[in-house]
């Protein structure tokens, strides 16, 4: 069951945010690989978020929650490692999508969004801070920790509050977690697609080592 809009009209109110700690994980629908390369690469309704150029011959797609802790395991011992060998180096593209599997991970990723806008850049390092944080802002004052970081990304308390409840945000999101679901059929996280290929699960740097050189050899 995708998170429906109703609950997250409901819960992600700047005062329902603090009472979630018990909501229960999402319910993904089970399934097999994605049915092509093409439709991983089809534009959402959210503006992609990728780091190194379009014309990489590999691109590697994350589908990832917030509130995941292998998400944010991989983020920390493996993201960084791949960034250093293939993306900085413009070998691959990596494209960072969410896939919150909770109320909370929802709220982090509009947060995402709102400070970032279209900044790439910046985008990351939210997400990159929200995943080194994450034992702070979901075990703890949800609310109170969302806000500090949003005031200290520059925004205000009324323009992070505005974001929470940002109704077109929040159904963008929605409608992207239902098509990754029901069409390329991730049910889990963290899940990968390398050049449409899906990867389910924690994965070391290793094993992208392998499958990436062996692409750039194709």
């Amino acid at each position: 069951m995708i998170i429906t809009r109703r609950a997250f009209t409901t819960a992600l109110s700047l005062t329902g945010l603090s009472l979630l700690a018990g909501f229960s994980p999402l319910r993904l629908i089970e399934g097999a690989m994605a049915q092509s390369a093409s439709d991983v690469a089809k534009p959402g309704s959210l503006p992609d978020m990728a780091l190194g150029p379009a014309t990489a011959p590999v691109t590697i797609t994350e589908y990832a929650s917030l509130t995941c802790g292998h998400c944010a395991n991989f983020n920390e011992t493996v993201f960084p490692k791949i960034k250093s060998e293939y993306i900085d180096s413009g070998k691959i593209r990596w494209v960072f999508r969410e896939f919150p599997l909770d109320i909370k991970a929802a709220a982090g990723s509009m947060l995402a969004r709102c400070i970032a806008k279209e900044d790439t850049g910046k985008y990351f390092a939210v997400i990159d801070m929200l995943f080194k944080q994450q034992t702070d802002w979901v075990s703890k004052n949800t609310t109170e920790t969302l806000m500090r970081i949003g005031k200290q990304a520059g925004l205000s308390q009324q323009a992070v509050e505005d974001c929470l409840k940002d109704q077109a945000l929040l159904d963008k999101i929605a409608a992207d977690q239902k098509f990754a679901s029901e069409v390329l059929k991730v049910s889990s996280t963290p899940t990968f697609f390398i050049n449409g290929e899906m990867v389910k699960g924690s994965t070391s740097f290793e094993e992208f080592d392998k499958r990436i050189k062996a692409l750039l050899k194709s």
